[in-house]
């Protein structure tokens, strides 16, 4: 599966889908799906919890391991993926349909810095050598 070409992404393997209404969902991404294997637990952040770019706010389990979501930016937490308490293996399924929170980013522009779709790529190709 290749990156959605609409979506931002992170080097912590996060991706950033911005709405509308200039809010943003985000999930973690295919490649970091696969290198965690069939999920079993997902703690996403509360709503209105305020989060700095970059800081640990999200945790997906793993029968291989757990690992940290990061903040792609600043802001405040609007809501958390719910649906994911009952089905963490929906990330499996559909890693950019199966989102963990949405948050209302402090600065647009932070949003509009983070990678495309070919800058991501070529960060999981440099983790692979």
């Amino acid at each position: 599966m290749s990156n959605p070409s609409n979506l931002k992404y992170t080097a912590s393997h996060e991706w950033v889908k911005t709405e509308a209404d200039g809010s943003i969902t985000v999930g973690i991404t295919q490649h970091a799906q696969e290198l965690l294997g069939d999920m079993v637990f997902v703690e996403a952040p509360a709503a209105g919890r305020k989060l700095k770019a970059k800081e640990e706010c999200a945790v997906v389990e793993s029968v291989k391991a757990a690992a940290d979501v990061y903040a792609p930016v600043s802001g405040t937490v609007t809501a958390a993926n719910g649906e994911l308490d009952s089905a963490p293996e929906a990330i499996n399924g559909d890693p950019y349909g199966a989102w963990i929170f949405k948050m209302k980013p402090e600065n647009a522009a932070d949003v509009a810095a983070l990678l495309d779709a070919t800058a991501y790529q070529a960060v999981v190709d440099s983790e692979a050598h």
